[in-house]
């Protein structure tokens, strides 16, 4: 018999800025160290947007506009199940301050293979090559 596993529904925001994305490193838990595009978990009575909006306010004390989504990244971590929905954001008030994660950086299309992606972020980091100059 197949052992089910736990899904866990996330949200992430590829935050853009002219020709480049913003990426956060991992702080802390299990994939510390590990870069991914900032957001969380969806929280019941939540909209994926509003998900969205509320972890970077938390996270970076920013506010941001949700734009389209970018992709869908269903992905299976050996603990669990991850389903990432990942919308394209721009930023509307605050400087990404970062209180969880350890380090930030800006990339641009040429740099996008310069970080150590967590296994699901790296699938939307080869998406992103398209939209990227």
């Amino acid at each position: 018999m197949k052992e089910t596993i736990k899904t866990v529904c996330v949200v992430a925001a590829v935050i853009r800025d002219g020709g480049r994305v913003f990426a956060t490193q991992r702080g802390y838990g299990p994939q510390k160290d590990g870069w991914e595009f900032p957001g969380g978990k969806i929280e019941p009575g939540e909209t994926p947007r509003q998900a969205l909006a509320r972890e970077i306010r938390e996270e970076l004390e920013t506010d941001v506009l949700v734009e389209d989504m970018l992709c869908r990244v269903e992905y299976d971590y050996p603990a669990f199940h991850l389903s990432m929905r990942c919308y394209f954001c721009s930023v509307l008030s605050g400087s990404l301050i970062l209180k969880e994660h350890e380090s930030a950086r800006w990339l641009d299309k040429a740099a996008l293979d310069t970080v150590d992606w967590l296994p699901a972020d790296r699938i939307v980091a080869e998406k992103l090559k398209q939209y990227l100059e």
